[in-house]
């Protein structure tokens, strides 16, 4: 069985498509303490949970909002800015190595592989280093050649699509990059 971390809804279609396409058993492990503020962290569940509730599929959930935790790991890159995803990445992936182990799980996977937006070469180099500090196999896929499809999917199904990965630092970027454009039309 392979356990998935989820980061979201939208980006768990492809994913999970394939692996029941590849008959591969598959369980969903939600644990995202970088998702900011409370509300989208809360959006983000209800959305997953309609997913799951379409696509029938089990999801172990880590519910806790995880603001301190977060802060805690990315506050000693406050002035490194750009470290912050390899943090994330490290933080998110490493409970899901620590829950794989848990429910004796043969490997694990995530759905970060599956956006565009993410950085696919770090997240795969760490997954394939705590693989080996683990000693948990590491299934790896592309899932980002679904990225169309799985968007088109979730814009049918009125899945909630959010505007940036979830981290108070991308949130911050997206409006600047709006208020950019803004001022640049003016």
């Amino acid at each position: 069985m392979i356990l998935i971390h989820i980061c979201c809804a939208p980006c768990t279609l492809y994913p999970i498509k394939f692996l029941k396409e590849k008959g591969y058993p598959f369980k969903g492990y939600f644990y995202n303490p970088n998702i900011h503020p409370y509300k989208e962290f809360k959006e983000r569940l209800k959305a997953l949970e309609t997913l799951q509730k379409l696509k029938n599929f089990e999801i172990l959930w880590d519910r806790e909002y995880g603001l301190r935790t977060f802060l805690e790991n990315v506050f000693m890159v406050k002035d490194e800015p750009e470290k912050r995803c390899e943090i994330c990445y490290t933080l998110r992936l490493k409970a899901t190595i620590k829950k794989a182990l848990e429910i004796k799980a043969e490997a694990f996977t995530t759905t970060l592989l599956y956006s565009i937006y993410q950085k696919h070469e770090l997240i795969k180099e760490i997954a394939e280093d705590l693989s080996f500090q683990y000693k948990v196999s590491f299934f790896y896929e592309d899932f980002r050649c679904g990225f169309r499809e799985g968007l088109e999917e979730a814009k049918k199904l009125g899945i909630y699509l959010q505007g940036y990965c979830g981290c108070i630092f991308s949130e911050e970027e997206r409006y600047y990059k709006k208020r950019k454009k803004e001022l640049l039309k003016s």
